[in-house]
């Protein structure tokens, strides 16, 4: 009872912290789009992914690594997880070391290659400082998140984030006609505030909190090292691709005959307005996405098969049951909100189309931390694989000749087909069963009729300001009903059994 209690803590203190986090970062692209423009937000975009990728090649997927290898220590008897910490922490500084020396050596042929020119290689020259830095804070933060202090690790990701976002807004003020050097180098100065002011604060943190173990660690650094890079290289594989889809579906926007700036603009209201407002509802398993990889590792290392099962079969119930109520708001409002962001009818219609498919998008986050805890890496990277390769094949045929809809289509091929290959493989491996009338018919039935149910009660009104009120209260009483109806039937099954394992006893008794 106690670990199942830390876990719903943890799970509570991350979910609100991320909400807010989600919040201020949806808020703040819509804040940087109305300053610098949709093209700026493209420009961004596509740093972001160059910034992605070197990060993950640099940092061995530090949060992931160390949070799964030290809740497998602490499920041992005699370990030593500070031995493990160390480890990626020594692991990390020498990727970042290699990473940080090539981009200084190369940073005039990457700004060429990846940029709009030579003038881009001073940003490149001070990523360094942002990889080394956020290198060291992930192995960290995946300490505390396996040592089930969960509000350490969400309390550095909001100072993180805090400072982050006070140097964009006040670089971005201060900007006048900023190209795309100043826009870059706006990003990339933040970030480096941002995980510097993180890594002091984790650093306090451990000194504070870490315990001392009398214990030997069970890995040795060459073992460390041997189990990191398989995780590592799923990581650097999904950055690389997407990193890879990210550039091409611009450059397919020109195909199909937008501008340089027309095909930035429409690329960075999909990056800052769709995917955020698309992914806003997942805050809750986002959250619980690392507990989920450290509890399902501590079951594997243990040989907790059942445990494993149960994890799995009531996460899966979970997250179909929620996933199906957000993508009918998304259906619902998405016009709305779309506009309501900045924008536009643009946005609004990708929200409204691309919605029937986050529940597909949802079960990735669970399926990939359940099987990433299990230890199944090698699959995890392979599905990557197969499911960008997806993408960008029909990004590469769609977007040229449909526009803006093939990002659609890229997006529906890959998510469906990726995540029921994740669901089957999740399957066969835990033994759970599909129960698809429980799973998938009862969550649309139950969200059709509290739909109808709260358009009637609050009878929508016309003009602009009723909307976005009505929107609201709409929304708090469709899902108020929704849940409700959940709990409801949940009571009545705990009820039955309860009353099964009575009539069992007494029928033990009377024998």
């Amino acid at each position: 009872m106690f670990i199942k209690s830390k876990i719903f803590r943890d799970t509570a203190i991350l979910t609100v912290m991320q909400l807010f986090l989600d919040t201020a970062a949806l808020l703040l692209n819509v804040f940087i789009t109305k300053q610098l423009g949709t093209s700026a937000i493209g420009i961004l975009a596509l740093m972001g992914s160059f910034l992605v990728l070197a990060g993950t090649i640099s940092n061995g997927n530090a949060f992931l690594c160390t949070s799964r290898l030290i809740s497998e220590e602490l499920g041992k008897k005699d370990s030593n997880p500070n031995g493990v910490l160390f480890h990626g922490v020594k692991f990390c500084v020498i990727l970042s070391i290699a990473v940080s020396a090539i981009l200084l050596l190369f940073a005039e042929p990457f700004s060429c290659r990846f940029f709009s020119g030579v003038q881009m290689a001073s940003t490149i020259r001070l990523m360094p400082a942002a990889l080394i830095s956020g290198a060291i804070s992930g192995c960290l933060k995946g300490y505390f998140n396996a040592s089930r202090k969960a509000s350490v690790a969400a309390a550095g990701d909001i100072m993180e984030f805090t400072v982050k976002s006070a140097v964009i807004i006040i670089m971005t003020l201060a900007a006048e006609n900023p190209d795309e050097g100043t826009v870059c180098g706006i990003m990339i100065g933040s970030i480096i505030a941002g995980n510097i002011f993180s890594l002091i604060y984790f650093l306090a943190a451990y000194i504070k909190l870490h315990k001392r173990y009398t214990g030997k660690c069970s890995l040795s650094f060459r073992q460390y090292a041997s189990f990191a890079f398989p995780i590592m290289g799923g990581g650097i594989l999904t950055s690389v691709l997407s990193s890879t889809n990210d550039a091409l579906i611009p450059m397919c926007l020109r195909q199909y005959g937008n501008s340089v700036s027309e095909a930035l603009s429409r690329f960075g209201i999909f990056e800052a307005i769709v995917i955020p407002t698309l992914f806003f509802p997942s805050v809750v398993l986002c959250s619980m996405s690392g507990i989920i990889v450290s509890e399902s590792a501590r079951a594997a290392a243990a040989g907790n098969a059942e445990r494993i099962k149960s994890i799995a079969s009531r996460l899966i119930e979970w997250t179909l049951m929620y996933a199906i109520i957000s993508a009918a708001v998304l259906i619902r409002f998405g016009d709305l909100i779309g506009e309501l962001l900045g924008g536009g009818e643009l946005a609004g219609r990708m929200i409204t189309v691309i919605a029937p498919v986050v529940p597909f998008i949802y079960m990735e986050i669970v399926l990939e931390a359940l099987i990433k805890g299990m230890g199944q890496q090698a699959f995890s990277s392979l599905n990557y694989l197969a499911e960008y390769v997806i993408r960008i094949s029909v990004v590469l045929i769609l977007v040229p000749r449909i526009g803006f809809y093939g990002i659609v289509a890229s997006y529906y091929a890959s998510n469906v087909i990726g995540n029921c290959s994740r669901f089957i493989k999740l399957l066969r491996t835990t033994g759970m069963e599909f129960r698809p009338l429980k799973l998938v018919f009862l969550p649309i039935l139950y969200s059709f009729l509290t739909m109808n149910a709260a358009e009637l009660f609050t009878n929508i009104a016309a003009s602009e300001g009723k909307n976005i009120i009505t929107m609201v209260v709409m929304t708090v009483l469709w899902v108020l009903g929704y849940f409700g109806i959940y709990g409801a039937l949940c009571k009545i099954r705990l009820f039955d059994i309860k009353r099964e394992l009575n009539l069992f006893k007494i029928n033990n008794n009377r024998a």
